[in-house]
């Protein structure tokens, strides 16, 4: 199917972004994974840029601009639908304990006694327009009966307000139905096409969508197909049941504590929420909803009496600044809105309309600068420059002799699915004691192929920050490998994910991958099932996949068969630097290989690294032998020369062995006395 555009995600930013789209005119589809698990659920609906206390700067400004719209925006959608978003401009009390610290100065600075009708304080989240009361022990407890004893004063926030955010998805939902926007729930998107800077479709689970304009937002999910720093946090939240025999203190103000909000509806209180990084585990937990309710009843005690109504979780997307990611991408026709965190309900409006005016009408609002992917590209290293291979030892400089002059014994180039390199030593970036290490170390080995772990640099692993930045790409061909993965469906993932990071750093037509699929932590060998099915569909996908294997003969050809463009056996177990161990089964798949044999893992010292070219070998890969040295760049030169000396000594040809000792001075032709 073909559409104008196409949005991949459905929760309030996606939806708010289609509605808007098509109101100026676009032809819209939403393609939606499953629209109860969006992190829309995970939040009360507070609007709340003042009580958030949110610094001044862009995305102070782009809360208060989103708030500013909320009346409107939510008018609008009710008149499209006929139902009521639960939107009020109720203000927001934020109630303070006294171990709070510096409420004192506070209270004197907004005058002291302070009523209800207190000085007015403008804080570091006000502006003129904006203002925020000071309420002391006394007036806070006549403001809003029933709060916990603890509580000494606290902040109200007039201007803040609340939406029912699950009436809202709903809402949004309805109304993107009602102006013809295409939903498809129920689709998820497991890959970008992209050719030339351009993305071309969208690998569905229902097939290859396509369109003429693309936009993420995707929230927790986004970094599973574009490499975005965007991780799910986890979000539990309950609520209790308002008694039907009308409590004497009711709540009628949403209180937004310490790790702790409570939000009155019409029929219940919803408490929120904690903030949990694990991942995409789902459900409940015991811990998490005690944390919440001695909070909630700390903050207002006779909620302990309410009957629970329901608990539910969901997952809110969070960039490394918490801040959201906003703007172009890497792809003129791919636009990002992605990694709200906390603040999707807030911004959902303002969203909508930033993205609708740079798509539709070019119009790129300043505020968008400061929430391009961009800022968190890190700038390269500048204490090991890599616009020249040179490096320094400290046992003293690099050999004079080059390997690289002509040689008497004539060589092809090594050619690995159409693309010719040529050097033979593959190296790492794992393991090293820190970046500039790594970077003088390939310097060192004049390599051309570098493997990254995609999900450790995704991630920011110790030992991984700002790798993808500390290489210079344009003189180093990626190599983004699998690492981490236990199922072949991870590693499919993550090899997506891989094939986008390399056209982020500008190798638009780098398709390699290097397939590791590893269920076993100890012994880290790798599953021959699961790399098979992998590299079927990897190869059906376009990569060029480079299979880490045992030295099972049987399977390198098999993989060969369905398409992978080289076999990479084993010597030894990855990281043993044992040597080579598998010696007469690498030198079966050498024999009888039609692609490349690269020999994987294992190798310890040059001189193994030597005979594994003598054997045939096309070419190397050593990460562990480098990194792990005292003088990692004086091991990745020794690994160079013996990769090129253990090829020269292949291409030469082994003298034969014999049984018997032979002079190598014949005594035939001798001066006889």
């Amino acid at each position: 199917m073909t559409s104008e555009i196409v949005i991949i995600g459905g929760g309030v930013i996606g939806l708010a972004i289609a509605i808007e789209l098509k109101l100026r005119g676009a032809s819209v589809t939403v393609l939606c994974r499953d629209f109860q698990a969006a992190a829309t659920h995970a939040a009360a609906g507070m609007l709340a840029p003042d009580a958030e206390n949110i610094p001044n700067g862009a995305m102070h400004s782009l809360c208060w601009r989103s708030r500013a719209l909320y009346p409107d925006w939510t008018r609008k959608l009710e008149e499209l639908t006929g139902l009521n978003t639960g939107y009020r401009s109720c203000g927001i009390l934020a109630p303070v304990f006294e171990e709070a610290g510096g409420q004192g100065s506070r209270e004197q600075g907004a005058g002291g006694a302070g009523g209800a009708g207190g000085d007015r304080e403008v804080n570091s989240s006000s502006s003129p327009s904006s203002p925020a009361y000071w309420l002391n022990k006394e007036a806070i407890h006549q403001y809003q009966p029933g709060l916990g004893a603890e509580v000494v004063g606290g902040w109200w926030y007039p201007e803040d307000a609340q939406v029912d955010n699950k009436a809202l998805a709903q809402v949004l939902w309805t109304a993107a139905e009602s102006v013809g926007v295409e939903l498809k729930d129920g689709i998820t998107v497991e890959a970008f096409l992209q050719q030339q800077g351009q993305v071309v479709g969208v690998q569905t689970n229902a097939g290859i969508i396509r369109a003429a304009h693309y936009v993420l937002a995707s929230g927790a999910w986004s970094n599973e197909l574009l490499p975005v720093p965007v991780r799910p946090r986890k979000g539990q939240m309950l609520s209790v049941r308002i008694p039907e025999i009308a409590p004497e203190l009711p709540l009628k103000r949403v209180l937004f504590g310490q790790d702790i909000y409570i939000v009155p509806r019409r029929d219940r209180l919803v408490i929120g929420a904690t903030s949990e990084d694990v991942g995409f585990i789902p459900n409940n937990t015991p811990e998490g909803i005690q944390t919440l309710l001695q909070a909630a009843i700390r903050l207002y005690p006779q909620l302990k009496h309410y009957p629970i109504q329901e608990f539910w979780w969901g997952f809110r997307p969070a960039t490394p600044d918490e801040l959201p990611i906003l703007g172009t991408s890497h792809c003129q026709n791919l636009t990002l809105a992605t990694g709200h965190y906390r603040n999707g309900i807030l911004l959902a409006p303002v969203t909508a309309a930033l993205i609708a005016d740079f798509i539709l009408e070019q119009k790129s609002d300043p505020l968008l600068a400061d929430f391009h992917y961009s800022r968190f590209q890190s700038k390269p290293s500048t204490s090991t420059p890599m616009l020249t291979h040179s490096a320094n030892f400290s046992n003293g400089n690099r050999p004079a002799i080059s390997p690289h002059s002509r040689l008497p014994t004539p060589d092809s180039p090594l050619i690995i699915a159409g693309k010719t390199f040529q050097f033979r030593l593959m190296t790492g970036t794992g393991k090293y004691r820190s970046i500039e290490e790594m970077q003088q170390s390939i310097v060192a080995s004049d390599c051309q192929i570098v493997t990254v772990a995609v999900r450790r640099v995704q991630t920011k692993a110790p030992g991984h920050e700002g790798l993808a930045e500390a290489l210079d790409w344009t003189k180093i061909w990626m190599l983004p490998n699998t690492a981490g993965c236990q199922t072949a469906e991870e590693a499919i993932r993550v090899a997506r994910l891989g094939r986008e990071m390399a056209k982020l750093l500008g190798q638009e037509d780098n398709n390699f991958i290097k397939l590791e699929v590893i269920p076993d932590l100890k012994y880290l060998l790798p599953d021959p099932i699961g790399t098979l099915q992998a590299a079927e569909q990897l190869v059906k996908e376009g990569f060029a996949v480079l299979p880490y294997i045992n030295a099972d003969p049987m399977l390198a050809k098999r993989l060969e068969e369905v398409g992978c463009a080289t076999v990479m056996p084993l010597a030894s177990p990855i990281g043993s630097g044992q040597g080579l161990k598998t010696t007469a089964n690498i030198q079966i798949i050498i024999e009888n290989a039609g692609v490349p044999v690269v020999v994987d893992a294992g190798i310890g010292s040059p001189s193994e690294a030597a005979q594994a070219m003598e054997l045939g070998a096309d070419a190397l890969l050593i990460n562990s032998a480098i990194a792990l040295s005292p003088n990692p760049p004086a091991m990745a030169r020794a690994m160079n020369l013996a990769t090129v000396a253990g090829r020269l000594a292949y291409l030469a040809g082994r003298m034969p062995i014999k049984d018997y000792a032979s002079p190598s001075s014949p005594l035939t032709g001798t001066i006889t006395s």
